[in-house]
């Protein structure tokens, strides 16, 4: 065998080889449950042995190669997995209280309702002071220290009031003694939704909790300052210094967050602009403030080095910069919060500079390729996050339209401009697919926003806030640049169909369509660049599926303790309620009903509020703010904001209309309900859906007045799915109320671990004794059920199980 043959053949094993162990890593990625310890060494062992012996595989080399990686990346990706789990929370420690001293790791975020950070924690013990054998508590764990009349997972929380100056007056570093309630990390599940469980997992966060300051709780205690995270000590100074420097806190927001990594300082509204002009990527420490900063960095070390003739002689300064760069760029990547970003580029460039330094020159492919298997291998979980397959696709795409080697690229000023505008159409162009995939939504004007905020962001504000760690003048010059480029992307934000939303595609056709793009945008013959037209067109006219005329659907959607129902007929889609306000800064709305409508493309018609408390009512401003033209139908009472925001009809019993075959009905409140009683509850807009072969009854938070009036009024009240009234409240769910609508499944929207204790075990008991099916939304997430199969609910917990996801015993 001719050496270029066997190069070639090597080039090609390790193409396979690398390709393979993502794979692995991806399909371990969906496994329900986790296997033994055991399993997963013997497959990395198999894999690591199989490709140290690849030449006794012959002719099926690249097959071998290819099972190999697999076994590999599948094997150390379940390993990392069973030792993280081995950390979780012990479920009979929920709900109890706990003494624990430890060190807060990171810089705390404080926000209306109090303090949020994490705790090291070093020892745990009862808070009774038993003399049981001491608690075995995970070795990270979030809290929230919380003031007077303050939320807790969107609920007022009991303990006694602190003053605003006292609660989490902490720091960095701070060694500390609280006592605590723990419960396990468990987030809402919805289609295309925000996987909160995998956040927390990936940052080994395996219990959060709060801090306890009730009248009978040991006050929190500051035990002593130590030399931990002083990388952590100095970025909350840092951010500190600059909210104290910066008068507008937007402004402050933004530097703080490029000069700390702090995305947390920068308010709603300015995110909502970022991202409707798609630059939000820029407003982070993200792979390209990482990269920009190591090129930099790189040149002034080989300036420097140059300098020395007795260095120059022990490293070429081209080594010695390429060195300076990567090592300066971790320092600033771990300044900056160490978040994945930056981790997966750090990883990136010391894999590419590992290359370079060692002589070895692979096709780009491959380099693309080893970059992301080193990143994987690192941080297995990142094959489930957009950033990670964003930067990569971008860089992979970059890699194959780079016309370097070709020749074209010149070193005049007006072939520079060109070329970068031709790299951020490129990018765009190939990004688009896979953005409607992920996020559902694309900046029609982000090629224009980008073209200036790229710039301007990394050569002139970027710089100015770090510099003004220095000097702290320089934050008022950067805060000028911020606010010049606010005011632009307002404007080109408030621009007549500034983003486009579709439903969100089919991964395959995803990720033809990211194929699409790259063939548009590469450097080939027309004739082949067309072809990636009819790769481009199916995601971008993919239209999510809806029922058949004379059909309904029902989707519940999971948002913790709250109700949240959109009802889809052929043509039209009903909100009934829009879940709770978690914060002043947080809500239902955004957090999860605005991305789901923007993943089914739904265009509202009606949004039914059926009461005013804020857990049914708090998400909808941000669903109205989505969706204008939205008929609003409630109880509210005149004078409630939403009311004056947006007019609407009032629900009242007897109003009725059909949609593609399907019949809507409210059944209470009676107009004279309305006087009778100043209690919310008792006037909840309850509406009854069906087609005649099957039926929904969504019933608010009405209780035992309002059913038995219901009963005792007659007409039609059977239905196979009742939405539980009252969240499972003891006050709801009669026997009369069962017994007349005999469902066959009863919903319940509550949240996990809830301090009204819903549902409550006797209401379950009164469900299940009658046959009914029980469906909880901290056991399902969101609950699917369609007319055609009224026997079935299909719950996201199960359909989309990993093992990573909190599992209520």
């Amino acid at each position: 065998m001719t050496p270029s043959r066997a190069s070639g053949r090597g080039v090609s094993w390790a193409f396979a080889a690398l390709g393979g162990s993502l794979a692995g890593a991806a399909l371990q990625l969906h496994q329900p449950t986790l296997w033994r310890a055991g399993a997963y060494a013997a497959l990395l062992f198999a894999g690591v042995a199989g490709l140290w012996w690849r030449r006794a595989f012959g002719r099926l080399l690249l097959v071998a190669a290819l099972v190999c990686g697999a076994l590999a990346g599948a094997g150390l990706a379940g390993w990392r997995a069973v030792a993280y789990a081995g950390d979780a929370l012990d479920p009979s420690l929920e709900g109890r209280d706990l003494q624990v001293t430890g060190v807060v790791s990171q810089m705390p975020q404080r926000n209306e309702t109090g303090t949020r950070f994490h705790l090291d924690v070093e020892s745990a013990r009862w808070a009774d002071a038993r003399n049981d054998a001491p608690p075995v508590v995970p070795s990270r764990i979030a809290l929230g220290w919380y003031g007077e009349n303050t939320g807790l997972w969107g609920h007022a929380m009991e303990g006694r009031a602190t003053s605003s100056a006292a609660v989490g007056a902490l720091h960095a570093g701070e060694r500390w003694q609280l006592t605590v309630r723990l419960r396990a990390p468990h987030g809402n599940l919805n289609p295309h939704g925000f996987d909160s469980e995998l956040w927390l997992w990936e940052q080994g966060v395996h219990a959060n909790g709060y801090v306890r300051t009730g009248t009978h709780d040991a006050a929190p205690a500051y035990v002593a300052n130590t030399w931990w995270h002083p990388i952590e000590r100095a970025r909350e100074a840092v951010r500190d210094a600059v909210f104290e420097r910066v008068a507008d806190r937007r402004q402050a927001g933004v530097i703080a967050a490029l000069v700390t990594g702090d995305q947390g300082a920068i308010d709603r509204a300015g995110w909502d602009v970022f991202r409707a002009t798609g630059v939000a990527h820029l407003m982070s420490i993200s792979g390209l403030h990482i990269t920009m900063f190591a090129w930099l960095a790189a040149h002034i070390a080989g300036a420097l080095w140059r300098r020395s003739t007795r260095l120059m002689l022990r490293l070429p300064a081209p080594q010695a910069a390429l060195i300076g760069g990567v090592l300066l760029a971790t320092l600033y990547a771990l300044f900056s919060g160490w978040g994945v970003p930056s981790q997966r580029t750090v990883w990136m460039l010391a894999t590419v500079a590992l290359l370079r330094l060692t002589g070895r020159r692979w096709p780009w492919p491959h380099v693309w390729l080893l970059t992301a298997a080193v990143v994987v291998a690192i941080d297995p979980w990142a094959l489930m996050q957009a950033g990670f397959w964003l930067s990569f696709v971008a860089v992979g795409v970059l890699f194959a339209t780079d016309s370097t080697e070709a020749g074209e690229r010149k070193t005049g000023a007006a072939q520079r401009l060109f070329l970068f505008f031709r790299e951020q159409w490129v990018i765009t162009l190939a990004l688009t697919p896979l953005s409607l995939l992920l996020f559902q939504q694309v900046s029609v004007v982000g090629l224009l926003a980008n073209a200036i905020a790229i710039p301007w962001v990394t050569l002139v504000i970027t710089p100015l806030v770090m510099l003004g760690a220095v000097a702290a003048p320089l934050w008022d010059v950067a805060a000028w640049a911020v606010q010049a480029l606010a005011v632009l992307l307002q404007w080109l934000a408030g621009l007549p169909f500034a983003t486009l939303s579709m439903a969100a595609p089919p991964w395959w056709m995803a990720a033809c369509g990211v194929a699409g793009g790259a063939l548009l945008a590469m450097p080939l013959p027309r004739s082949m660049r067309a072809l990636g037209l009819p790769l481009l067109l199916p995601v971008l006219l993919w239209q999510m599926p809806r029922p058949a005329t004379g059909e309904f659907e029902l989707l519940a959607a999971d948002i913790g303790q709250g109700s949240a129902v959109l009802v889809r007929t052929a043509t039209h889609s009903l909100l009934y309620d829009a879940g709770p306000r978690y914060s002043l800064e947080s809500d239902a709305g955004h957090r999860v009903l605005v991305p789901l409508l923007r993943a089914f493309d739904e265009r509202l018609d009606m949004l039914v509020l059926s009461h005013r408390d804020i857990d049914h009512t708090g998400g909808a401003p941000a669903v109205l703010a989505m969706q204008p033209g939205t008929l609003l139908l409630s109880s509210i009472e005149a004078t409630h904001p939403l009311r004056a925001q947006h007019p609407g009809a009032v629900c009242e019993a007897g109003r009725q209309w059909n949609w593609d075959g399907v019949h809507f009905e409210l059944l209470h409140p009676l107009a004279s309900d309305y006087t009778a009683t100043a209690k919310s509850n008792a006037v909840s807009c309850v509406l009854r859906i069906g087609n005649g072969r099957a039926a929904v009854l969504l019933a608010g938070d009405i209780e035992r007045d309002q059913e038995r009036a219901l009963v005792q009024r007659g007409g039609a009240l059977a239905a196979d799915v009742l939405l539980v009234p009252h969240h499972g409240s003891k006050t709801s769910s009669s026997e009369a109320l069962l017994d007349t609508v005999h469902p066959r499944i009863a919903l319940v929207q509550a949240g996990y671990r809830n301090r009204f204790g819903h549902p409550a075990k006797e209401v379950v008991a009164r469900y299940t004794a009658r046959g009914v099916r029980v469906v909880e939304s901290v056991r399902c997430g969101a609950a699917q059920w369609t007319s055609v199969r009224p026997a079935e609910v299909a719950c996201e917990r199960d359909r989309h199980a990993r093992y990573w996801q909190h599992r209520v015993p």
